[in-house]
């Protein structure tokens, strides 16, 4: 740990205590102006660090910096004194009075968050990635149920249950609190008229295939939008990409946004891999006097039940194609019975029925239409090709075809609520379609506006990546981290599914780009509407725990909330700020739940007496407060243990 990580750890927890210093100095200021005397006053529990004593009242700090107390005369239940007839008591005072001073402490919470929520509105507020708070879809699960139903990348999402899209965390609360069904109302989008049409689904969460907890849910959507800009880094300087990088004699340059590859709008990081490691090749196709792309299905003959004379003009295109070396068994085909010249004759019928599935399948889109007789195919991967021994030729190698975005420069920072639109108009449909069209044709263009068509790349697998040393140690040291997370998994059928994702990582095939960078949106709602989006989520969290769709283990404890504020100070100090402002929210409305321990349980109290005229007994009070105390406590151990537990093996993305 660095010293400037660990001072911003202590600056968290100076930030908690503030919020627990402000929330108790309210109790203190109700208390004594209403006549009540204070005998203590202290932030944090257990023994005392420092304690000096000022006009009757001990003042201190404790060891524990989580929580705190001020310690009003004749709350001492212990005590053999009628507390009702100790006069500067607390319960000496009428039930409005008591239910002031229980009042003030989250009320001062709450008016600190609305203060903070003010200040970042009236500074601009600040300035985020542009994927967390997009309504569009950057990737789904092509498994799932929306999947199915038609969503896809570039689609949007308007509401979960009801409830307005607000920002990332929906993608992942929403089916975590929603039960067996969530209701999800967004728009299909035509990529190249924008038109958009409504749609409403109502689908059961599943685990998320990405996380090793099976209590980890999703709808489906398994990521946001998100730019893919190749730039410098954030502090300004270079990102060059790597030794032996695919992308090397691409033609790639600074402040490139990838926006289509392999024939698809690209929308998300997690789709470009998608499309770099998926069984599918791009081909132009001529189909009587039109030409235009496909993405096919790319298979090894030993998939596919072969006719003898399609297997023998299999071995002789071979052998033209100088691909002796490959067994027959491993060399890669499509689905088709070809001509000599590469026209389409048939299908041929695969062994396994769920690719056959998949080979049929259009999949909702005209790119993966099935091809007919009569095509005849002309460049595979953009490389064109005569005859079907080139085509052979040209499937062992994996290629890929990508179009860039350049020179479109922002003049400002996007408004968060403009910044889908802004994402759609960058470049013009037209545009792509002039690049698109003319892949694998004779001299095809390179620009077409702001579109450049880069060079075609042969992405690598990452076991062929070289690193230096020190980089290959930190990979081994990572992955046996991994498969000690994976071998922790009790779900045998989970703990299967991801070791065999793991091993199959180093297989994967990669473009060679470094760190790359989301575009920036100013996110700056007014206080009223990010101080009740705050109230809101903690509205469905509290939901999702008392029906049982959430588990506690979820939510953040007292360290968690410490590391929060920690990351988050490093990113700048507004997004501290924010922070504050959230967890104080949380804080002054948890204590106004109607529990004997905690305000909102005094205030119930104070209010039974003041409607029925009858007060509590000091041993009723006490038989009702104890219990709650040590759940509470026994709650706090619980978040205490998952935070440890998450902190030193972190999330698993």
């Amino acid at each position: 740990m660095t010293f400037v990580s660990f001072l911003y750890i202590i600056l968290a927890i100076l930030g908690l205590s503030f919020l627990i210093f402000i929330h108790e100095l309210g109790h203190y200021f109700m208390a004594r102006l209403v006549g009540m005397r204070v005998e203590t006053f202290s932030i944090g529990f257990g023994p005392s660090i420092y304690s000096w004593k000022r006009n009757g009242v001990e003042w201190k700090i404790g060891w524990i910096p989580f929580g705190g107390y001020v310690k009003i005369a004749g709350t001492d239940t212990s005590d053999e004194t009628d507390m009702y007839k100790v006069n500067d008591g607390f319960f000496g005072k009428g039930p409005w009075n008591r239910i002031k001073v229980a009042f003030m402490g989250p009320f001062v919470n709450l008016l600190f968050a609305f203060i903070a929520f003010t200040f970042l509105w009236m500074a601009g507020g600040r300035e985020k990635s542009f994927s967390e708070y997009t309504r569009k879809i950057g990737w789904i699960d092509p498994h799932s149920e929306l999947y199915a139903n038609g969503v896809r990348p570039g689609d949007e999402i308007v509401s979960y249950n009801n409830q307005p899209f607000q920002s990332i965390k929906d993608h992942f609360i929403a089916p975590m609190t929603s039960g067996n069904e969530l209701v999800i109302h967004g728009n299909h989008v035509n990529s190249r008229t924008k038109a958009k049409s409504p749609f409403v689904y109502t689908v059961k969460p599943y685990p998320n295939p990405f996380a090793l907890n099976k209590e980890r849910l999703t709808s489906g959507i398994l990521m946001p939008a998100e730019y893919i800009l190749y730039d410098h880094l954030s502090n300004g300087q270079l990102n060059p990409l790597p030794e032996g990088s695919p992308l090397n004699d691409s033609g790639i340059e600074y402040g490139d946004r990838i926006v289509w590859a392999g024939g698809v709008t690209i929308y998300s990081s997690i789709q470009l891999n998608n499309v770099l490691n998926d069984s599918r090749v791009l081909m132009t196709i001529q189909r009587g006097d039109d030409i235009f792309l496909r993405r096919v299905l790319r298979v090894q003959t030993s998939e596919l039940k072969l006719d003898p004379e399609v297997k023998e003009e299999l071995i002789d295109w071979q052998f033209e194609a100088d691909l002796n070396k490959i067994k027959l068994s491993q060399l890669y085909t499509i689905p088709y019975n070809l001509t000599n010249t590469g026209e389409i004759q048939s299908e041929v019928k695969f062994i396994d029925k769920d690719k056959e599935k998949e080979f049929t399948s259009k999949q909702g889109s005209d790119i993966q239409s099935p091809l007919e007789q009569g095509d005849k195919i002309l460049a595979v991967d953009g490389i064109p090709v005569t005859y079907s021994y080139e085509i052979i030729a040209n499937l062992q190698v994996r290629r890929i075809n990508i179009i860039v975005e350049r020179d479109q420069k922002l003049s400002e920072i996007p408004v968060w609520k403009e910044a889908d639109q802004t994402f759609d108009q960058q470049f013009q449909w037209e545009n792509l379609y002039k690049l698109t069209s003319q892949i694998g044709l004779t001299s095809p263009p390179q620009q077409a506006g702001n579109l450049y068509l880069l060079n075609t790349v042969v992405p690598k697998r990452r076991l062929d990546f070289k690193l230096a040393p020190e980089k290959e140690k930190l990979l081994t040291e990572e992955l046996l981290k991994e498969q000690k997370e994976v071998n922790n998994i009790e779900d045998a059928e989970k703990r299967e599914q991801v070791r065999h994702l793991l091993e199959n990582r180093d297989k994967q095939y990669l473009l060679g780009l470094p760190q790359v960078k989301d575009e920036r949106v100013q996110f700056n709602p007014n206080p009223v509407e990010l101080f009740l989006s705050v109230c809101d989520e903690i509205w469905q969290t509290l939901k999702g725990l008392f029906t049982g769709s959430l588990s506690p283990k979820w939510m953040a404890g007292p360290i968690g909330i410490v590391q929060l504020v920690h990351d988050n100070s490093m990113v700048g100090m507004k997004e501290a700020l924010f922070w504050l402002g959230a967890i104080s929210i949380n804080l002054g409305l948890l204590n106004l739940l109607p529990l004997p321990v905690l305000d909102g349980g005094t205030i119930c109290f104070a209010l039974f007496e003041l409607i029925t005229g009858r007060r509590l007994k000091p041993k009723t009070l006490e038989r009702l407060v104890i219990p709650f105390a040590l759940l509470l406590i026994g709650f706090f151990i619980f978040l205490t243990y998952h935070d440890v537990a998450r902190l030193f093996s972190g999330w698993v993305k």
